[in-house]
């Protein structure tokens, strides 16, 4: 729509238009309109009118001209691309007159027909198995068993899911009992990732905090998992902990000394014991390593290796796949009663199967291209790719973020986020109870209006009590954390003068 303004009843007619009209107000419109409202300074009243609409037509002019949205843990969204191999099988798939063509590596094509070899009727427009695609699943077995180290995973104890939330829901819904007295609880980090509380309390149990050291590079401290327990006590019944390796939204990564004393410790205190291991792929840290959960008690040996119940948990949605869109996750479980496996059956088999696209990807993540496919050039270099972005933004958030007045940063050894600790000034924090916000909602809030940054307050994740965080995804491009790294920096120095 084109509009030439010569007038304040043209203007009018112009703003009735685009009110009325169902689609986007037009840039060209506005651009004429505060043209015609900066020449209109010395225009008789009867103009103020329609200039109090320009205002409200075309917004208020901010100094940039897009948000960068960094609040998710969603690498496609923040600018990562998708890898080549993925798509392509997915796109054979999804339209399987391309495994005939030559416009796709031979390995791609060969992936495709085998994958839908397995699904009935040759489509993944089909069901599958509750469980999963049964070859998929095999897979998945001996994924686990080559990351272990030869520590045995059996197919009979893996469910694949819609994403790795939706099976530790259904596990959790095996745990808790919503209608016993005292009710049933979870003890679960802080900080943590809001999505799996706010489970544990609609299936009416009680998050009982833990804290990490924040200190200590957000260390998991037995004491502390003691203290909580203790603190339990009369309030509900403790059944199982909740623990994140690599931590989201901490970033850090736990030792083989701390996951075996956390080990001992459901043992001695009859836990069943949760292990979100989503971001096992994410480690950055030069003398970091990722080990699960499943490895450690395997290794350990009997009697606990025999008893200690684990579910592990694992996604294609982190990572370098980054498919979050698909859906796509497993669990596995570890010494469960027979009964509660036909239980646990039972409740994936409401949902009939996890999307099959998610599935497939699943198989991609854990069976990549090796050396001598055709695909695997591309695949290693894209690969490597995304591994030097993420270290490198690793490194730079880390250096900016520290540089700046008020922030402390913990080095960050995986996963998807930094999670930085900001000391606001009193005025600030005054500031934000006089709007009936927490301080670090507050600094997020103003940061998006002024700067065009959004990111998550800490208090979503919860924190010690004084304390306030950001949380912001370093899965994104170098361009994009560059800029997110300056708008930040000329932000943040701009706020604490203005509060000082």
């Amino acid at each position: 729509m084109y509009v030439m303004v010569t007038s304040i009843s043209t203007v009018e007619v112009a703003l009735s238009v685009c009110s009325s009209s169902t689609e986007p107000r037009p840039v060209q419109l506005c651009v004429m309109l505060q043209c015609f409202k900066r020449s209109s300074l010395q225009q008789p009243a009867s103009c103020q009118r329609t200039l109090s609409a320009l205002d409200s037509l075309c917004g208020a002019r901010k100094p940039y001209s897009e948000v960068i949205d960094v609040s998710w843990g969603d690498p496609h969204r923040a600018g990562v691309k998708p890898l080549s191999f993925v798509r392509q099988v997915l796109a054979a798939c999804l339209y399987p007159e391309l495994v005939n063509s030559n416009k796709l590596p031979v390995d791609v094509r060969q992936r495709a027909q085998r994958l839908l070899g397995q699904c009935a009727g040759g489509s993944i427009g089909s069901y599958t198995a509750t469980a999963g695609i049964a070859e998929i699943v095999h897979r998945v077995s001996e994924f686990i068993t080559r990351r272990d180290g030869g520590a045995p995973s059996h197919p009979e104890n893996i469910f694949i899911s819609a994403g790795s939330q939706w099976a530790l829901q259904n596990i959790l819904k095996v745990l808790v009992n919503s209608k016993s007295s005292p009710k049933t609880g979870v003890l679960t980090p802080v900080p943590c990732h809001c999505t799996t509380t706010l489970s544990i309390m609609g299936l009416g149990a009680v998050v009982i905090p833990y804290y990490l050291s924040e200190e200590q590079g957000w260390e998991l401290q037995v004491e502390e998992l003691d203290r909580a327990l203790e603190s339990a006590k009369g309030v509900c019944n403790p059944v199982a902990l909740y623990v994140i390796n690599p931590g989201n939204p901490s970033g850090h990564i736990q030792r083989r000394k701390s996951i075996q004393e956390v080990i001992r410790f459901v043992s001695e205190k009859k836990l069943f014991l949760l292990a979100d291991e989503v971001y096992q792929g994410c480690v950055y840290g030069e003398k970091s390593e990722f080990i699960s959960y499943k490895r450690v008690l395997a290794e350990m040996g009997p009697p606990l290796s025999d008893t200690v119940e684990l579910a592990s948990f694992h996604s294609a949605s982190k990572g370098f796949m980054g498919e979050c869109g698909m859906r796509g996750g497993y669990v596995e479980l570890i010494n469960l009663d027979p009964d509660v496996m036909k239980y646990i059956y039972k409740l994936f088999s409401k949902d009939s199967c996890a999307p099959v696209l998610g599935q497939i990807a699943l198989d991609l993540m854990i069976n990549p291209p090796q050396p001598g496919d055709p695909s695997y050039p591309l695949y290693n270099v894209e690969t490597q790719n995304i591994r030097t972005m993420l270290v490198h933004n690793v490194k730079r958030a880390f250096e900016v973020v520290n540089s700046l007045p008020g922030f402390c940063c913990q080095p960050v050894e995986g996963g998807a986020f930094a999670f930085p600790r900001l000391h606001l000034p009193p005025k600030a924090i005054q500031k934000a109870k006089e709007v009936g916000l927490q301080p670090d909602t507050f600094y997020c809030i103003r940061l998006l209006e002024e700067a065009g940054v959004l990111i998550s307050p800490g208090c979503e994740y919860g924190q010690k009590e004084g304390t306030h965080h950001i949380r912001f995804c370093i899965m994104t491009s170098e361009v994009m954390m560059e800029e997110l790294l300056r708008r930040l920096t000329c932000f943040h120095t701009q706020f604490m003068k203005d509060f000082s």
